[in-house]
């Protein structure tokens, strides 16, 4: 792993057990299924930077967000805070300086916030959980910057989230991830649920905060105009699986997997200057995914290798790829 990586994900998976329940099952002579929402994904992500998960819905982009987080428990694979093993970790002391650290943004802005409680006890939460505030006045002090740092004013604090705006909720929300000073922020779509003006508004707010308090972020996000506005790499995925890890100007200027070409064509061109086509095909069902490479159903370039072969990322320039179409230089 890099000196500079804060954090590093070794050949995670995450499968559920969506059977049906064990004594129908017995009685209908049905089998086990299992959802393979993640299925061995590796990456790492430098401090300072923004690494961007970007797929279609159903990819599995917000289990990666949730067991980093650690809501879910991994079913296998590695998670690495710089250099220590997340997975692993079973001392409380040091789960909870790892979770002080680390804090996530959440999509929906009306579902994160306790409606019962006001503004200022929601943002103070973290501080008082992780002891940081000296004394109630320290507190307020804190909650009171965190809320201008926001773009909000400290007088908000004796509100409540219904008194907000769905961008203004964002906002606090943000303030709540700030307030335990953390150096890793997961993003789980937090521009999804907003109006597009909004968007601008809270990106540009968290850009403004990772240049201030040198932030490092994991983005989550199914929108490639976001994704362009805030990444410095980008991992597309695919069923569970990354496809392809990129620069953003490589990904927009020279996109290599055949799935990252067909999100690209989705983007409408408002000049009018090409001819746009639609997503073909549908998303194999992740409780029984094709053989091989997962994309090669949908796909233009597949061959008999790739329905039986899984590919695996390799290095081309500054990206890496995982196709067989790729690496036989087919395209």
């Amino acid at each position: 792993m890099s000196e500079q990586a804060i954090l590093e994900v070794r050949d995670l998976k995450m499968y559920f057990d969506v059977s049906k329940p064990l004594v129908t099952r017995l009685m209908n002579r049905l089998p086990k299924h299992v959802l393979k929402a993640v299925d061995g994904l590796t990456f790492s992500i430098k401090r300072g930077e923004t690494f961007s998960l970007v797929g279609e819905s159903g990819c599995g982009k917000s289990t990666v967000a949730r067991t980093i987080a650690g809501l879910n428990a991994a079913t296998s694979g590695e998670i690495l805070i710089d250099g220590k093993n997340l997975t692993g970790q079973k001392e409380k002391s040091s789960l909870s300086d790892i979770a002080r650290r680390m804090q996530m943004v959440f999509q929906s802005p009306y579902a994160s916030l306790d409606p019962r409680w006001r503004v200022r006890d929601i943002i103070a939460e973290p501080i008082r959980a992780y002891g940081l505030a000296d004394n109630k006045e320290d507190e307020r002090e804190q909650v009171a910057q965190l809320l201008l740092q926001v773009g909000l004013s400290p007088r908000d604090g004796e509100k409540y989230p219904h008194e907000f705006s769905g961008g203004q909720r964002q906002r606090i929300s943000i303030a709540r991830a700030l307030s335990s000073k953390p150096e890793f922020l997961i993003c789980d779509e937090p521009t999804s649920a907003l109006d597009v003006s909004v968007q601008a508004q809270i990106l540009n707010l968290m850009t403004r905060l990772q240049d201030d308090l040198g932030l490092t972020y994991l983005f989550i996000s199914h929108d490639l105009a976001v994704i362009d506005h805030v990444s410095d790499w980008i991992g597309v995925m695919y069923l569970g699986r990354i496809c392809e890890i990129t620069p953003k100007s490589e990904l927009f200027r020279r996109p290599r997997h055949p799935y990252t070409r067909m999100l690209l064509e989705t983007i409408p061109d408002l000049k009018g200057g090409t001819e746009r086509k639609p997503m073909e095909g549908e998303v194999p069902n992740p409780i029984n995914p094709p053989s091989g490479c997962a994309f090669h159903p949908r796909c233009a370039f597949a061959t008999e290798k790739c329905t039986r072969e899984r590919p695996v990322l390799k290095g081309y320039d500054m990206a890496k790829v995982a196709c067989h179409a790729v690496e036989d230089m087919r395209i």
